[in-house]
């Protein structure tokens, strides 16, 4: 079973920085697009950067400030997020297409984490 895990949430300083990891397990070959997204309290889920096949992409609020990687030695992807402001409170979760030993694409997704920005 395929499983995506994060981890790296809790609560900061307006200014301060996380790292959020997201760590997969499971008979995975490659883990070619990941994503991560957030859902502050009353909004919608949104995409705010991903990596797919090396092509990067970042939502308007979060360039420049956050930074997504991945380390495929580790199926473990990252988000480090700088320069936090209140507004970047929310529940961030990842998602990622694998590819399986028995070359299944599957889309999975992680339980989320809260990051909360706070003084």
């Amino acid at each position: 079973q395929v499983q995506l895990v994060e981890s790296g949430g809790g609560s900061v300083q307006p200014g301060e920085s996380l790292r959020l990891s997201c760590a997969a397990s499971g008979s995975i070959v490659s883990i070619p697009a990941m994503g991560w997204y957030r859902q502050a309290p009353g909004k919608q889920r949104e995409l705010i950067t991903s990596i797919t096949s090396g092509v990067i992409n970042y939502a308007d609020d979060v360039k420049g400030r956050f930074t997504i990687s991945k380390e495929n030695a580790k199926n473990t992807g990252y988000l480090q997020m700088n320069s936090l402001k209140p507004e970047d409170t929310a529940v961030y979760s990842c998602q990622a297409t694998i590819i399986t030993d028995t070359r299944r694409f599957l889309e999975v997704w992680g339980q989320g984490t809260l990051v909360t920005v706070s003084s």
